[in-house]
């Protein structure tokens, strides 16, 4: 397994390993029928904005799963407000389509509204989104992107990072808990994780 930084080439792939992990960690097909929808949001933007902040795993078979980041949430949701989601949301429909899922309907919802972030980023500027396909899962991945993140905001200065993972998805928090990383704080259906440099 080979682990590199992000390529323009690679946005397809985020698109699919996101769409294929992303509902409580698991398979979104049954529940989101635009397989885009999904990585409109938790993966491209980051590549498209700076692939020097995103991690590729990749085996015979070619990219396996992701980590992405940005180390200054202020400016990635400010960029996400101004030069991403006015595209994203062009293609759109106006309105939730009635045969969609709950959890479909909350996407479209949360692609509408403008990017935002929590109010503890001076303590943890940058954050991140991590997803492997089955393939690749239990292999080390995980800590050995993590590592490589925290090596290069280490030499560049960033104070600290969080990020949100959901309350059902125990599986992750307890990969999260194995990384050292502690509760910042608990909102409806989220729990926010963090780690100081």
């Amino acid at each position: 397994m080979n682990v590199r930084h992000g390529l323009p080439d690679d946005l397809s792939h985020l698109y699919e390993i996101c769409h294929r992990t992303g509902y409580v960690g698991q398979d979104a097909t049954g529940v989101v029928s635009d397989r885009r929808l999904l990585g409109q949001y938790f993966a491209a933007p980051y590549l498209v904005h700076d692939p020097s902040w995103c991690w590729i795993a990749t085996d015979d078979q070619g990219p396996t799963g992701y980590l992405v980041t940005t180390p200054d949430s202020r400016t990635f949701a400010d960029w996400m407000n101004t030069q991403w989601l006015p595209k994203v949301r062009e293609d759109l429909p106006q309105r939730p389509d009635p045969s969609w899922s709950p959890f479909e309907t909350w996407l479209w919802g949360l692609v509408r509204e403008p990017a935002g972030f929590p109010d503890f980023v001076d303590d943890y500027p940058a954050h991140l989104h991590i997803d492997f396909l089955p393939r690749a899962q239990g292999q080390g991945l995980g800590t050995r992107l993590i590592g490589q993140f925290i090596d290069q905001s280490r030499k560049l200065g960033v104070r600290g990072f969080h990020l949100g993972v959901g309350l059902e998805n125990t599986r992750a928090q307890a990969f999260y808990d194995k990384q050292g990383f502690h509760v910042i704080r608990q909102d409806p259906g989220v729990l926010y994780l963090g780690l100081r440099l």
